[in-house]
């Protein structure tokens, strides 16, 4: 079974956006995080086809990201305006950085919710394995940051 196969019922529901094409279908975060909670995924640059990074869905509201090379970032995950914000502990300006997940000819997508330098990961791997990233501290997750909303963000068809 393919991802987008185990997304497309989630998808049925989903409004299709202004700019979206007819092979594209927008899932919401939530249906998203039902289907990666508690598993590991690879996000690949749509158009060079280099993983950009793995992360490990910890809970509905908590992540692990580990780009190649680099140490683990926990992040905090939210759901507004039909997206999904992930804001991470080394976050220069600490802000979210915000997605609209969906699917394009049965493949899992991300897009990243901007106009300016906006960019579209592909999800290549869905595993039950995790990053052997070390827990986040106690305090974390019991002391979260307040996180700022997202705002809502819409392209204009051309």
């Amino acid at each position: 079974m393919t991802i987008g196969n185990a997304l497309r019922g989630a998808a049925v529901g989903a409004a299709l956006g202004p700019a979206a094409a007819p092979a594209q279908t927008l899932i919401t975060p939530e249906a998203f995080l039902s289907a990666v909670v508690g598993k590991t995924i690879t996000f690949h640059e749509i158009r060079s086809g280099m993983l950009v990074g793995t992360e490990e869905f910890l809970s509905p509201t908590l992540s692990v990201w580990r780009m190649e090379g680099r140490g683990c970032v926990y992040g905090q995950i939210t759901t507004p305006n039909g997206q999904i914000c992930f804001l991470y502990d080394d976050a220069p300006d600490g802000l979210p950085v915000r997605w609209w997940p969906y699917l394009y000819n049965d493949r899992l997508m991300v897009r990243l919710a901007r106009f300016v330098g906006s960019e579209t990961q592909e999800v290549r791997s869905i595993s039950e394995d995790g990053l052997n990233c070390p827990s986040a501290p106690v305090g974390e997750r019991n002391q979260l940051r307040q996180l700022p909303n997202c705002r809502k963000i819409r392209f204009k068809a051309r």
